[in-house]
């Protein structure tokens, strides 16, 4: 269901906010479902696999061609490991949510570069600065967007995602043990 439900939001999100689900400024609200690994370790190949269902379905959607592998493989371990983090040090919610924002703004820019040459793209957006020979310029400027825009959905979306779950018997239907922080009433 974790899986269904990040692919479903990530295509969604591309129908309703358009290419901010994917490029080079990215604000995938599907992301902010990384805090279901708060509550479960479940939830880590469950958003690894979502991710990959959307990417994949992307491939077909906006014609990456086989240069869309690149998002199907590394977006989803930046997805997985993300998750993964969030598990590992989910006493800690806000530093856990950190675990998505890293992993996104270090690996996804990485192989960002060639996707967008791919399919037409040939400067940084909101610059001039054409990718030819400009990688470390283009990876600077999406370690900033990936990375203000994965905080953001974690920040804003996913945390108060998070409490609002929390409040529910979800946890408790998990076995759950939930950190102070989110199991406060108010």
């Amino acid at each position: 269901m974790i899986a269904a439900a990040y692919a479903a939001l990530t295509l969604a999100t591309l129908l309703f906010l358009g290419s901010l689900a994917w490029g080079p400024v990215q604000f995938r609200v599907s992301e902010a479902l990384c805090v279901l690994a708060l509550f479960t370790a479940d939830a880590v190949p469950g958003l690894a696999l979502g991710c990959a269902i959307a990417n994949l379905a992307n491939i077909v959607l906006s014609g990456t061609g086989m240069l869309g592998m690149l998002d199907v493989v590394f977006g989803t371990l930046a997805t997985a490991l993300g998750a993964y983090f969030t598990w590992r040090n989910r006493s800690h919610p806000a530093l856990a949510l950190l675990g998505p924002v890293i992993a996104n703004a270090l690996i996804v820019p990485a192989y960002l570069p060639l996707m967008l040459q791919g399919v037409g793209f040939y400067t940084i957006p909101f610059t001039n600065i054409a990718l030819d020979g400009a990688y470390p310029a283009m990876y600077a400027f999406g370690l900033l967007a990936t990375g203000i825009g994965e905080a953001a959905v974690m920040y804003v979306l996913g945390l108060p995602l998070a409490r609002a779950l929390a409040r529910t018997t979800l946890p408790r239907m998990l076995g759950s043990e939930l950190p102070e922080s989110l199991s406060r009433k108010g």
